[in-house]
């Protein structure tokens, strides 16, 4: 069985984290040594290569959203797989407890027709009892 997700993750919780993460990073206080690091080189001298890294970093960011998706939708999915567990569970104790109560009242049904029998034959034998009894007590 997978381990067991977070219930209820929001978008904001995936999201939310990523964002305040580099909200922490490019803070505005930080020195330029830091920001040349953090967000790499800007300026004139570099602006070709500056497309390249934002078209890197969207496209990065388009993965980080398709990952975030595909992480939603695998938490969605083993929600799902254990709703169904639980369901399947509780069809098996329920078809359990069906087969028991069935044989119980098979039993009970076939005792019911052995009792009828055996109160049938009894009146059988009664009236044959009085059907033999009457002549041989009128010839008395």
């Amino acid at each position: 069985m997978p381990p067991k997700f977070k219930r209820h993750l929001n978008d904001d919780d995936v999201t939310g984290s990523v964002k305040s993460e580099r909200r922490n990073l490019l803070e505005d206080d930080s020195d330029e040594e830091e920001d040349f690091f953090l967000r790499g080189p800007s300026g004139p001298r570099f602006g070709p290569r500056n497309d390249k890294i934002k078209h890197v970093q969207n496209q990065v960011d388009e993965v980080i959203d398709v990952m975030q998706e595909n992480i939603t939708k695998v938490i969605e999915r083993g929600e799902r797989l254990d709703e169904l567990q639980d369901k399947s569970e509780s069809l098996s104790d329920n078809a359990t407890a069906f087969s028991n109560r069935s044989k119980q009242l098979r039993r009970q049904m076939w005792w019911r027709g052995c009792k009828i029998k055996a109160i049938m034959a009894l009146v059988a034998v009664i009236l044959l009892l009085v059907i033999i009894s009457v002549p041989v007590l009128c010839a008395v």
